[in-house]
Order: structure tokens, then C-alpha cells, then sequence
């Protein structure tokens, strides 16, 4: 029998998750809630409510929180508290206060699946990143280089997502959260963090257009990474460098495509060699489909139906990379 299944927020993100919901048997939408009410027009025959509350008080297996920050860990809690899975995108929340809140709710409830939608770590690219590294053929990596960058757009300073009471962080937490999540999964824990967050362009918002840190974890591996808003042409880039070894992950397959074409590139140190040093041999993978929001839901569905007992992004990845996001914060050199 499929999961009933609701869906609070209808925005961008609302709407992937229900294009992917709608192709899963393993699902039934029954439930919609958003604030504009004119939405229920386009969705007849669905529960449909202004209120996300009342969505909550129907018969749910599972519900999908497509939401602003700031209601994102009360919807989490209450729907947790009524005994439903629940699927949150990201950042979760606006502070880590927020995770530790939902974390405290989860831990009374083992048996409740709670996921936060990381879905960079289902993009194929990281996959077969992630392949590579696991296989040691280069090593260990030594050292990551990470770039996520956009256009912040004519609207950027007036959307919500430069709301400092609505979304809590600038284009650190709502874009460079991506990007810490993926050296987290690469390199493990960051003990030590230096780090900028910057106003560069719009000094008219509380909240950054920019930030830049350099992250070492306890076994001496270091990490550079710059979020930016500010980047004009959209940019994804990291760089993995092992001890034999290195690995690119350039380009992001978007709805948009404006991350241009995702490929990886990879080759093993050919130093050795006489007349290759500097030049080594490559391998290269393009990719021309992005299947991350349909491995990220199997995940979750298989997380809920007991199919699997690991699952990517949840409560305590979301707390280590919300805590490595404001550690980035407070120890800031230009504060």
C-alpha cells in the first residue's frame, strides 16, 4: 500500500518533490498546504488548506516540508509528535538551536524516519566521487578545494532568503550548507576552522553575500571553500586531492542548467614517469541526467518501509553540518 503523503510548501522545492512523489508508486498525495490559497486551484481532488496545520491532522504516513526556515523545526516537531516520517528540506532551521530542538523531539521517537534534502550527495558526479574515494585506489585525500557560487540577482536584497528573521543566514546557509555537507561526507569532522563572511556587494542586508573558511579535521586534512552570491556566473567546482591522486567534480546538473554541463574528471599521480610531471593522464565522465531527487526519495522510502537503516542527510548529519555553518559564523576574522 502506497505511503500517504502531504506536502507543506508548494514553491520551487514543493513542487520537485511532488513531481518525483508522482512518479514513485510507493507514494500517494493526499494533502497539500501553502499560503496562497489560489494553489489548490491547480491541484483538484487534494486536500488542500492556507493552514499547514490542518494538513497534519489528516491521515498521514509522511509529509515533505517545503517551507521558509524559520517554520521549518515547529512543522518537524509537531508532525514527529503525531507519529508521521517526515522529509525537511535544507538548511534545517535557522540556528542550531532549531536542530538540537527537532533532534530532542526525534530521539523520543527512534522509529520515525526524519531526512533533510541534501541531494547534492545523489548527484552522479558525487557518486562516483564518493566510489573512487571509498576505493583507496588514490590514497587518502589530503586536501579539498569547494566553490559554490550564484548570480544573487535585481531582487536578491529584497527576497526572503535575505531576510534575517525569515531565513536566518545568508548565502552561506542557504547555498555553501551544500557544499559543507559534501566535505563532511568526503573528509569527516572539521576541528579547526578560520574563516570571512563578507558583505562585498550588498552592504544594505544583515545578511552575507560571501564567506570563505579553511577547515582541518583531526587527522590533519585541510579544506578551503568560498560560498558567493556574488560569483554572476553560476559555479560549482571541488576538488579532491589525494595522496596518489586527484579528483574534479565540475558543473552541476540543475532545472535551470545554468551550472553548466556535471562532469568528473580524475587521474593518478604520474610523477614517477619521466616527462609527465605536471601532465598526468585523465579520465573523464559527463553526465546528462540529474536522477538526485529520484535517489533521494528511494532513499527515504526505503528508510520509512524498513528496506534500509542508513540514510544520507539525517538528524545528526544536519546537526554537524547546521554546527559547522555557525562555527564558520562566530569565528569569522572580520567580525
Amino acid at each position: 500500500m502506497a505511503l500517504r503523503t502531504g506536502i507543506i510548501g508548494m514553491g520551487t522545492m514543493g513542487r520537485v518533490r511532488k513531481r518525483e512523489i508522482d512518479r514513485h508508486p510507493g507514494f500517494q498525495l493526499v494533502a497539500i498546504s501553502d499560503i496562497n490559497e489560489q494553489v489548490a486551484d491547480e491541484f483538484p481532488g487534494i486536500f488542500f488548506s492556507t493552514n499547514w496545520e490542518d494538513v497534519l491532522k489528516q491521515k498521514l504516513d509522511v509529509v515533505f516540508v517545503c517551507t521558509y526556515n524559520k517554520v521549518i523545526p515547529r512543522i518537524v516537531i509537531t508532525a514527529l509528535n503525531k507519529g508521521i516520517h517526515v522529509f525537511a528540506e535544507k538548511p534545517p532551521g535557522r540556528t542550531v538551536s532549531d536542530v538540537l530542538e527537532m533532534k530532542k523531539i526525534k530521539d523520543k521517537h527512534p522509529d520515525l524516519i526524519l531526512k533533510f534534502g541534501f541531494n547534492h550527495r545523489f548527484h552522479s558526479s558525487i557518486l562516483e566521487a564518493k566510489a573512487i574515494v571509498d576505493s583507496k585506489i588514490y590514497g587518502d585525500i589530503v586536501c579539498a578545494r569547494g566553490v559554490y557560487g550564484k548570480a544573487g540577482g535585481l531582487s536578491f536584497a529584497e527576497c526572503w532568503r535575505s531576510d534575517k528573521e525569515i531565513a536566518g543566514g545568508g548565502i552561506l546557509l542557504d547555498q555553501g550548507i551544500h557544499m559543507l555537507d559534501l566535505l563532511r561526507f568526503f573528509m569527516g569532522e572539521f576541528t579547526q576552522v578560520k574563516s570571512f563572511v563578507e558583505n562585498l556587494v550588498w552592504d544594505e542586508i544583515d545578511l552575507e553575500d560571501n564567506a570563505f573558511a579553511i577547515m582541518k579535521t583531526a587527522e590533519n586534512k585541510v579544506a578551503m571553500m568560498q560560498s558567493s552570491a556574488t560569483q554572476w556566473k553560476h559555479k560549482f567546482l571541488l576538488e579532491l586531492i589525494f595522496e596518489k591522486g586527484y579528483i574534479v567534480v565540475d558543473g552541476l546538473l540543475t532545472g535551470s542548467r545554468s551550472y553548466g554541463e556535471e562532469r568528473i574528471v580524475f587521474a593518478k599521480r604520474q610523477f614517477e614517469d619521466e616527462g609527465i610531471l605536471g601532465k598526468p593522464k585523465e579520465e573523464e565522465i559527463h553526465f546528462d541526467e540529474d536522477h538526485s531527487w529520484e535517489y533521494e526519495l528511494k532513499e527515504f522510502y526505503e528508510a520509512v518501509t524498513g528496506k534500509n537503516t542508513r540514510i544520507n542527510g539525517d538528524i545528526d548529519d544536519a546537526l554537524a553540518t547546521m554546527k559547522l555553518v555557525y562555527t564558520i559564523y562566530e569565528n569569522a576574522l572580520n567580525k
